[in-house]
Formats: structure tokens, C-alpha cells, sequence
């Protein structure tokens, strides 16, 4: 039987940056605008019934970013990044979008150009897994995933020369 490696987990609720929500009521983050419902138990860009009386409260991705402690770091190497650095940013912003209208804490938080290519960090799993998959499909090369023990943290290395 074959096994996959790039398979996407669920979360545990070990993340320190996610758990802290689960027994509190509504919130608003000042940041940004997204809003954490208690009755549903999730973030969402949808408004809050009585928004005034919400705890205002940093969500979990603005408080990853202003740590910066992000969960997803993915780094693109090879010829073929120096040379189309563009096209690619402009993927990696489109499918964060993407990402970010269902799921407001996946998010992108840095692009650097760094010697050996770019590094990308994301405030969640979830975006660095989907990053990978959006550029070997758009662009081909080689992709490898590697979760922490605990999955709470994902590197993701994709390379084309």
C-alpha cells in the first residue's frame, strides 16, 4: 500500500494560539475585523449580532503575526525562482485570498528573498499546505512536507531549478 506524505492533518487543539478561544464569548479583533461567534466555536468575517458588547481581543492571527510565530514556513528554491519571483508572489497573494474568505486565520505573513530563494511564513497549517500544492501545480517542480510532532507547525520546501 502506498502511503502519502503530503496529506493534509487536523489541527489538534495543542496549539496554544487556538485553544485559548474555546471557552470564552464572542469577540472582535481590533485589527483586523474578524469576529469569533461562541455559538458557532469559529473566527469568521461575518459581523456579529451585538458587535458592541464583544470582547475586543487580538484573534489568534494577528497575535501569531505580532509574536511573529507562524505555523506555516515554506521556502522556494532553484533558478527558476530569482527568475519568475513575480508570477510567483502574485500566486502566493491570490491563493492566500482564496484561503482567507472561508478561513479568516490562514494568512500570510512574511515573504522574504533570502539567498537560497524566498521563505514564506503563514499564520496557519492549512495556507503553507495549500501554498505547496498552488505552485507544483502551477509551476511544477518538487514539493516535501514536513509536519512538527505535534501538527501544529508545517514546513514545506518546494524547489525548481
Amino acid at each position: 500500500m502506498d502511503t502519502r506524505h503530503d496529506q493534509l492533518y487536523q489541527q489538534d487543539v495543542h496549539d496554544p494560539y487556538l485553544r485559548h478561544w474555546h471557552a470564552r464569548g464572542d469577540a472582535l479583533c481590533p485589527e483586523c475585523g474578524v469576529s469569533y461567534q461562541a455559538g458557532a466555536g469559529r473566527w469568521s468575517w461575518e459581523g456579529l449580532d451585538d458587535a458592541e458588547h464583544a470582547e475586543r481581543a487580538l484573534c489568534p492571527a494577528c497575535r501569531r503575526i505580532a509574536d511573529k510565530a507562524p505555523a506555516g514556513n515554506l521556502t522556494l528554491a532553484g533558478s527558476f525562482v530569482k527568475d519568475h519571483t513575480d508570477e510567483i508572489c502574485n500566486l502566493l497573494h491570490n491563493t492566500e485570498s482564496l484561503e482567507k474568505r472561508e478561513h479568516p486565520l490562514e494568512r500570510l505573513m512574511t515573504i522574504t528573498d533570502e539567498p537560497e530563494g524566498l521563505v514564506v511564513t503563514t499564520t496557519g497549517i492549512h495556507l503553507a499546505n495549500r501554498l505547496g500544492h498552488a505552485l507544483e501545480a502551477a509551476f511544477k517542480g518538487h514539493v516535501d512536507y514536513t509536519y512538527s510532532d505535534d501538527r501544529t507547525a508545517l514546513r514545506v520546501r518546494w524547489e525548481r531549478n
